[in-house]
């Protein structure tokens, strides 16, 4: 099957042509990418990384649990939890303690410092909500809709 490019030039006033499913993807990821670039310059630590951001928001948001919990919140595999959270825990962001009634198992919850980080990232996320109100109430409805639709993408 051939491959088929669509061009379009500025003084082009023929009707819009619905590119094919494959330059939606491509189209898709490369937004995603390039809002991912910039929100990753607005952060308060640029060491700390969004999957740890991620994962301290969890934490904030529904409170201490277990590894296993936190990576089915985030749909990671444990594996890889428990790199995060090591990373998180040597840098003073979170802290283990023993689970009140598995002794096999460890509760994770953010430190002072995890929650101040926390607090810094929110207060640097004005740089989006700017964004965000200088949209039509419509551009706003389509953003909360196809937050929906990739939630959907990542679920399947």
């Amino acid at each position: 099957m051939a491959v088929r490019y669509f061009v379009r030039y500025a003084n082009d006033m023929s009707e819009t042509v619905v590119p094919p499913v494959g330059t939606l993807s491509s189209s898709l990821r490369l937004a995603v990418v390039r809002l991912n670039r910039c929100l990753r310059s607005q952060r308060a630590d640029p060491s700390v990384t969004l999957t740890h951001i991620a994962a301290m928001n969890t934490l904030t948001r529904f409170g201490p649990m277990t590894p296993g919990e936190l990576a089915a919140h985030e749909k990671v595999q444990p594996p890889s939890m428990t790199r995060v959270l090591a990373s998180l825990e040597e840098r003073g962001l979170v802290a283990r303690a023993p689970h009140p009634t598995d002794g096999r198992q460890v509760i994770v919850a953010l430190t002072e410092a995890g929650t101040k980080l926390i607090e810094e990232v929110r207060a640097r996320e004005a740089w989006l909500s700017q964004r965000l109100k200088k949209l039509s109430n419509e551009d706003r409805e389509t953003l909360r809709a196809a937050i929906e639709v990739m939630d959907q993408l990542i679920d399947s």
